[in-house]
């Protein structure tokens, strides 16, 4: 199940909640074996989840182990819980000989907490507060990203639970709109721009230190633009798809050497979204 570098894009429509997702090659995984039920790796959120899916397929036994291991820092904005709920929910079901859909899991993870939605096929939109698939915007260029840390650590839960937060993020519609409109066009520069567009109206919910003097100087690197985590701690730097991962990393270096406060992850790729189910035996 891949994880995410923030969102492309994120806020309301209409005074509706959405993100459009931002998948990355980076992943949690969970792995099925014969057992007695016994779960490791498996956080709170895990645990609610596997509850869950039970009682939504209907069934009260699962004879089998399950062991959660993850790529994912927590509490950055990278969809580390929205891809552990997503994996252990697929992985049950598959392991009970049944299927679910995206769509299903969705309403299941966002009844845990506000979600992702790195499982749907391609790149979607989609309201984070109750799961719904918003918008199909298909397979998108494999831009190339150099992920940094800004610092510390947010609660989903909680930073959904802000009282200015409806009221902000109506504010932003004008911005939001505009970058929506660029993802149409589905060109590398064009999603670039939508990203940092939106990334620059979340200053006024979720600001990141530097931010515009930041995207100046990675422009000047030969940086498409940057995108956010909204609710998160995350920043990415969006490059060409052909950037090679030796310039990905001189570029990572100059950045962090102009702002100190940035901890440079790693660089990874935009991938489609989406789940994969690999049965053995």
């Amino acid at each position: 199940m891949p994880g995410s570098c923030g969102e492309l894009v994120q806020g309301t429509k209409e005074g509706i909640p959405f993100l459009v997702t931002c998948p990355i090659d980076l992943y949690t995984t969970v792995t099925v074996t014969d057992g007695v039920g016994q779960r490791q790796g498996f956080g709170a959120k895990s645990h609610a989840a596997f509850r869950r899916v039970l009682d939504y397929l209907g069934e009260e036994v699962f004879p089998c182990d399950m062991t959660l291991a993850s790529e994912l820092p927590i509490g950055k904005g990278m969809a580390s819980s929205s891809s552990d709920i997503a994996a252990v929910c697929f992985a049950a079901a598959a392991a009970l000989g049944k299927e679910l859909t995206a769509a299903e899991v969705s309403r299941i993870a966002a009844g845990i907490e506000p979600t992702d939605g790195v499982f749907f096929p391609g790149i979607v939109r989609l309201n984070h507060m109750t799961g719904e698939c918003q918008e199909r915007l298909g397979d998108f260029p494999p831009l190339r990203i150099a992920v940094f840390d800004t610092g510390g650590a947010i609660n989903t839960v909680e930073f959904h639970c802000r009282g200015d937060l409806e009221r902000l993020s109506r504010e932003n519609e004008t911005q939001t709109a505009a970058a929506l409109s660029l993802l149409a066009v589905k060109e590398p520069e064009a999603i670039a721009e939508a990203a940092t567009q939106s990334a620059l109206a979340n200053q006024t919910i979720l600001p990141k230190r530097d931010l515009e003097a930041i995207i100046e100087t990675v422009k000047e690197l030969g940086a498409l633009g940057v995108n956010a985590a909204h609710s998160g701690t995350i920043l990415g730097v969006l490059f060409p798809p052909e950037t090679s991962e030796k310039c990905l990393e001189q570029q990572a270096f100059h950045i962090v050497e102009r702002y100190p406060h940035l901890k440079y992850l790693q660089g990874v790729t935009l991938i489609s979204g989406g789940y994969f189910v690999n049965k053995r035996g």
